[in-house]
């Protein structure tokens, strides 16, 4: 089953610029298709494999700060190509 998963990591601390810089890069390395804007970072693929890499980064994230939030967003579809039609 593909998925598309949508993230925002928020952290609520001082310095928060190298906690979300270090996040991004750390699912840039991964051999998903990752997607990225201004307000959160895009991944696609299949579920257990995403989600299994995903849940292992919140993991050392959370490790690295005392307070922090993660949003997400999963459609169960890999919508990397969608493009509007409007």
């Amino acid at each position: 089953m593909q998925i598309s998963l949508e993230l925002t990591l928020t952290p609520l601390q001082d310095n928060f610029e190298i906690h979300i810089i270090n996040f991004i890069k750390k699912l840039r390395t991964s051999s998903f298709e990752v997607l990225e804007n201004p307000l959160s970072t895009q991944i696609f693929g299949p579920y257990d494999e995403v989600m299994a890499f995903v849940t292992e980064e919140i993991k050392v994230a959370f490790g690295e700060m005392e307070h922090v939030l993660v949003y997400m967003k999963m459609v169960k579809s890999n919508r990397s190509s969608y493009e509007p039609h409007f």
